[in-house]
């Protein structure tokens, strides 16, 4: 089941999810006050391709939040809302009610990535 659910969601979002997030962490790793961010990016942008099967751990440290509110500023909230709409746009039919949940997923760690590790299931 993980193995559909994953390349269903690779061909209805994950790959250009996990395009733009790619695409950004790239840019951001061509400065070196950026290299942090962009890390942050390719370490999210693999759980975008191909989110089933893996879950998302938050850690309850604050040493993480400067980073996360420039994250937010700077970049957070237009992934965010590109995941905001993918799920909106996922959701006009049941059988996407599904991926729109794991969209959903992306844009919450979209705002706050610094402090949360990706595990496998």
């Amino acid at each position: 089941m993980r193995l559909l659910g994953n390349l269903i969601w690779f061909l209805c979002s994950g790959l250009w999810s996990g395009l733009a997030w790619y695409a950004i962490g790239i840019l951001l790793c061509l400065t070196i006050i950026g290299i942090p961010f962009g890390l942050q990016c390719f370490k999210i942008g693999s759980f975008g391709f191909f989110p089933f099967g893996k879950t998302i751990v938050p850690s309850s440290r604050f040493s993480n939040l400067l980073f996360n509110l420039i994250w937010i500023f700077l970049f957070g909230w237009e992934l965010a809302l590109m995941h905001l709409v993918s799920s909106a746009l996922l959701c006009l039919t049941i059988i996407g009610i599904p991926f729109a949940l794991q969209s959903i997923k992306m844009a919450g760690i979209s705002l706050l990535p610094f402090g949360v590790t990706i595990t496998e299931i």
